[in-house]
């Protein structure tokens, strides 16, 4: 009798050290694949992304002694980040999606050390309605995500999202905006002109609002134009000179085009929308709008936001405009941000992607199926149909 209780009580024992085995092996690959989907994947996907080299005066062939380089800006641009507000958003959506955006910028500024961040509207999702306290909460939480070192300057332009589109946009909701953002329009950076403009108030039809940024956009482009001559002009008074290179502008709107269809690439536009026409003011600036800040600006590079989608668009003179998509899970599958190297008379761009969610929840998916084959193995249930099925074969071959 006590022979028996001993070796049942030995049994237990063994059950008991099987299962806490299994149990601490679960819970490791479990850890495992946390840390990897949560953390690792943002290092392994941007570690690939490399800041773009300009092409040196030897490389293009200039003839003479050779020049000394100039002073290069490494400046991050994104876009349409939407963190969700009081109304419309989830508490798991909002943890879900804040935490993908926070650990991609968070890896992005440790590996690729950015001096300046460009994030080109709609950085909140309920702006254009939000309370005091709801605007509050959002703008507390966007600077968790954001946060960046005081050597790294972090500047943006406002979409419709952050302070409505025209018919809801209003002086309060601008202010509001500016208060948490740098409001300044025109500042230069290792000689580069950089013009950031309001895009939502570009509408073109006379109000108090858009009557007062034009004239501001006059106002720069007077400047600008003055610091471009050799010598001071009549008319161009004792203000500081700005560096003579053609300004990079940076919006929230596109410039005017009919549609993506001439938009290439794995985070374009998708097939059934490329075709799709822009609704004027709505999707894109108008037509006049866009041609008055060509001419009145003649920037050399335009950066914008709002379809979530990327493009590349040529518009006269050559002058180059790059959408950039969403930095969001939340609005594509492929986000990815845009990084440039930067002098006074050039520029290169390259595009990092961020991880693909749709990787992630495959990763989840395939190691959900094989803890729970771990599970089942020990308790037969998996083994079972496996010895059934090898018993009818060999009842199969005996006959």
């Amino acid at each position: 009798m006590a022979s028996s209780w001993l070796e049942a009580r030995r049994q237990c024992l063994r059950l008991l050290k099987t299962r806490g085995f299994l149990l601490l092996k679960l819970s490791a690959a479990v850890l495992a694949v946390l840390l990897f989907c949560e953390f690792l994947i943002y290092y392994l996907v941007i570690f690939r992304c490399s800041w773009p080299e300009l092409k040196t005066p030897e490389d293009a062939g200039t003839p003479g002694a050779p020049k000394a380089p100039e002073p290069v800006l490494r400046a991050m641009f994104l876009a349409d980040t939407h963190l969700l507000g009081a109304i419309r958003g989830h508490w798991l959506d909002k943890l879900r999606r804040e935490w993908q955006m926070e650990r991609a910028f968070q890896t992005a500024l440790w590996l690729l050390q950015p001096e300046v961040v460009f994030i080109l509207g709609d950085i909140f999702d309920e702006g254009k309605w939000s309370s005091p306290e709801a605007w509050a909460d959002d703008v507390g939480r966007f600077w968790k995500v954001f946060r960046h070192p005081p050597h790294v300057q972090l500047r943006a332009v406002a979409g419709n999202h952050d302070i409505g589109f025209h018919y809801q946009m209003d002086t309060y909701r601008i202010k509001r905006f500016e208060k948490v953002f740098n409001p300044e329009r025109l500042f230069s950076w290792k000689g580069i002109n950089f013009v950031m403009i309001n895009s939502v108030a570009l509408e073109g039809d006379g109000c108090d609002i858009c009557s007062r940024a034009e004239a501001e956009l006059l106002e720069i482009s007077h400047w600008l134009n003055c610091s471009r001559e050799e010598h001071r002009p009549r008319g161009c008074g004792d203000r500081q000179w700005l560096p003579a290179s053609a300004p990079i502008l940076l919006q929230h709107f596109p410039l005017y085009r009919k549609n993506d269809a001439n938009c290439s690439g794995e985070d374009a536009a998708p097939l059934n929308e490329k075709y799709t026409p822009f609704k004027e003011r709505y999707d894109v600036l108008s037509w006049e709008v866009s041609r008055k800040l060509l001419w009145w600006l003649r920037p050399r590079l335009i950066l914008s936001g709002h379809t979530h989608s990327a493009c590349e668009v040529q518009h006269r003179a050559g002058t180059l405009e790059v959408s950039v998509p969403s930095f969001s899970w939340r609005n594509r599958n492929n986000p990815s941000f845009i990084m440039g190297s930067i002098t006074p008379m050039d520029y290169a761009l390259a595009k990092c992607y961020l991880p693909c969610e749709d990787m992630v929840l495959t990763t989840y998916c395939v190691a959900a199926g094989c803890l729970m084959l771990i599970m089942l193995i020990p308790t037969r249930l998996v083994s079972a149909p496996f010895h059934f099925g090898q018993r009818v074969l060999r009842k199969f071959k005996t006959m």
